[in-house]
């Protein structure tokens, strides 16, 4: 089926709360094998939400509305959508019954506050009436109009435990069965992935579709298979599968949920190893990421965030001398910043970075964005120059993705770009 989310709030066009509410509904409704065809965001404009209302309705075989359904002032969902289908709001005494005993000694503004709550339009069939918010559906031009709770947690249960069974139900015909994968790269550009495995959308006709999507500073891959047999699926999926991974190489770091920090810490996890950082342009970012994972304690012994020389040479033991005839942004500084953070802590590998994030204090010879990434291990301490474009944050952000990439490349074995 076909459908549509609109999504309903000043908060939301505003910019005061971010819509994560469609992005979640619209992933759950491709995955159970509906098509999105258009998603709006409005704000609480009696006008917008009828206009916008109606040609959904035209156009869509079913449609989720969210938000708007609570009990202040600028909750006019219910209101609106009455006079624009020309079905009247009606009092729901068993709605309100409800909603009364799972209060607490209510006051009589209170109550009268929540009666809104139970006012619904013509016709409306309450999804959940156990809930505060429970929602409802209401049937218009036989075209099946969900209205759904704003607050996230409550419109992604009702959507996940209603919803979806209702509109299996309504589904005419064979229900369409999804798989779907994303893959994450690091290092190549959108467009050189596209070229790569351009040929593969046009492999399958209709039922494979592949998209790419910047992640700054990733590019993720999307791999959707659509067939009404769980069999063809499963022996195209793998097929275009071994396609991928094979035109992204070294750069597919991982896919659905992994992150970069997370498959270099199951790699370090594996192989027993520790990891430790010495941190100078990043700021801390690199340990940050490292620590979001949990059980980051069994593979990362800590860091040191060196800024200035003085602490370049106190915490890390770097010569006077060296930064004098280097430069605190230098090959030999990263690598006698990777080399000594490994011998303080005892770390199986040392990583450093040091750099010019920008705005200002770039020269001719190291302009803004010139990084040293340090790595150092028993066998050998090496420094990878690099050139990283963007604004303060971009730099930052590349310089933490890149370190923990070759901290990953390290580990796997891959041979290093070190020019």
């Amino acid at each position: 089926m076909i459908g549509e989310i609109i999504a309903i709030g000043d908060e939301l066009t505003s910019g005061r709360v971010l819509n994560t509410t469609s992005r979640f509904a619209a992933g759950l409704l491709f995955s159970a094998g509906h098509e999105i065809t258009a998603m709006s965001t409005i704000g609480d404009t009696p006008a917008e939400i009828s206009e916008t209302l109606k040609r959904a309705i035209k156009r869509s075989d079913f449609i989720i509305v969210t938000g708007g359904l609570g009990a202040t002032s600028d909750d006019l969902t219910s209101e609106v959508v009455g006079q624009a289908l020309g079905r009247p709001t009606v009092f729901h005494p068993e709605v309100f019954a409800k909603i009364k005993a799972l209060l607490s000694n209510p006051d009589d503004q209170t109550l009268s506050d929540l009666q809104k709550l139970a006012l619904l339009p013509t016709g409306a069939e309450v999804l959940s009436p156990e809930a505060r918010m429970a929602g409802y559906l209401l049937v218009h031009d036989n075209k099946p109009i969900f209205f759904l709770p704003g607050v996230p947690h409550e419109m992604r249960e009702l959507l996940a435990n209603t919803v979806i069974p209702r509109l299996g139900i309504l589904q005419d015909g064979a229900v369409k069965l999804v798989k779907q994968k994303v893959y994450k790269v690091f290092g190549v550009g959108e467009i050189e992935i596209n070229r790569r495995v351009t040929h593969l959308e046009r492999e399958e006709d209709g039922r494979v579709r592949i998209g790419y999507y910047p992640v700054f500073p990733e590019v993720h891959l999307s791999l959707t298979v659509i067939d009404e047999d769980k069999s063809e699926i499963k022996r195209t999926f793998q097929h275009l599968e071994k396609e991928i991974e094979l035109s992204l190489g070294d750069s597919l770091f991982g896919a659905d949920d992994d992150t970069m920090e997370s498959v270099v810490g199951k790699l370090l996890q594996s192989q027993g190893k520790v990891l430790a950082t010495a941190e100078s342009c990043s700021g801390g970012l690199i340990g940050h990421k490292i620590t979001t994972v949990p059980g980051s304690s069994n593979y990362f012994a800590g860091g040191v965030i060196a800024y200035s020389n003085a602490l370049k040479e106190k915490l890390l033991g770097l010569d006077s001398s060296l930064l004098e005839e280097h430069g605190a942004v230098s090959s030999a500084v990263a690598k006698a910043m990777a080399d000594g953070i490994r011998h303080k802590t005892g770390a199986d590998i040392g990583v450093s970075v040091t750099g010019i994030a920008g705005p200002t204090g770039g020269t001719e010879e190291k302009p803004v964005g010139t990084v040293f990434i340090g790595l150092s291990t028993p066998d050998e301490t090496v420094a990878i120059p690099c050139r990283f474009p963007g604004d303060r944050w971009q730099v930052q952000k590349l310089t933490a993705v890149k370190s923990l990439d070759l901290i990953r490349r390290l580990l796997l074995g891959i041979k290093l770009q070190i020019t």
